[in-house]
């Protein structure tokens, strides 16, 4: 992806070497975990809760059950940052400055013109090892991860350098494509796509929850198929099938199979390798919010 004209984005918020503090825990390993409501976890978090299940020789479904209820993220302190934005100190800092910044200038265009009003964007925080967010305390391992109770996108970049060498998914284009999927949630946040999940999936049983869940990271990964079209100028080649790779690599069924040789559907809670790639392409392909809305879809 060549973005050597483009700007940074001065939403960043560089928390690293900061510590997150406090307790963490993710569910089935004790300890008080995150609550996203209808966020659920990030793009890369349900790869790497698969590695950290077979760490503790815990069955990964208990950790990619996901969805079913739970009420609103727990409000928590933050720590005291420097809202300004940090000067850039390597080119991956630059690199994830200036794609946020892509995310920024696209979805500024489209939604005066689709939704109809201007575009929030949300903060995206760098961190090291654990942060602390208003949905709760987080460690590097869970992955990226967005935060709808502050607006704000978690990133520790090692993320990267592991989706690489342990799921095959390298490139920068694959990284660009994690940060455009966290910031879809953000849209579904805004538009409040995210409440009414959370409320449908407080009604539903968990396997219920669960597809409501799917079809939440589905759209998610359109939504990141759609600013990849608008961006289609920044693209080289390759940079598709590097995305294409990345979904694929942390589908539900491909980390199922790998985690335990059996793929259990009803336990999916972010797609498919197919569905996920499936998805992205149709956001590149059509280009509009509207082609998004996977919960009207009777063919995910």
């Amino acid at each position: 992806m060549d973005l050597d004209d483009q700007r940074e984005s001065s939403n960043v918020e560089d928390r690293r070497g900061q510590g997150g503090g406090g307790g963490f825990g993710i569910p089935g390993l004790g300890g008080g975990g995150l609550s996203f409501g209808g966020g659920g976890l990030g793009c890369g978090g349900i790869a790497i809760v698969v590695v950290l299940a077979l760490v503790f020789g815990i069955n990964p479904l208990t950790l990619l059950g996901g969805g079913g209820g739970g009420g609103p993220p727990a409000q928590i302190g933050q720590p005291r940052v420097n809202s300004a934005a940090p000067r850039a100190t390597s080119d991956m800092d630059r690199f994830v400055s200036r794609v946020l910044a892509t995310t920024e200038d696209t979805w500024g265009e489209i939604f005066p013109r689709e939704v109809g009003s201007p575009y929030q964007p949300p903060k995206l925080v760098l961190f090291t090892d654990r942060v602390r967010s208003a949905c709760g305390a987080a460690e590097s391992a869970m992955g990226p991860f967005y935060c709808p109770a502050d607006q704000k996108v978690y990133l520790d970049q090692s993320f990267f350098d592991e989706l690489g060498r342990r799921f095959g998914a390298p490139g920068d284009f694959a990284a660009a494509y994690v940060i455009a999927h966290e910031v879809g949630h953000h849209i579904q946040t805004v538009l409040g796509i995210s409440e009414q999940v959370q409320k449908a999936q407080s009604r539903a049983s968990k396997t219920q929850g669960n597809a409501i869940q799917v079809r939440m990271e589905l759209q998610a990964d359109c939504l990141a198929g759609v600013w990849a079209k608008a961006n289609a100028d920044k693209l080289e080649p390759g940079d598709v099938e590097e995305a294409m790779r990345a979904a694929a690599a942390i589908g539900d069924d491909t980390l199922q199979r790998a985690a335990q040789g059996v793929v259990v559907p009803e336990s999916f809670t972010h797609g498919s390798s197919a569905q996920r790639t499936k998805w992205f392409m149709q956001g590149l392909n059509q280009g509009t919010i509207a082609a998004c809305d996977t919960f009207a879809s009777n063919d995910i």
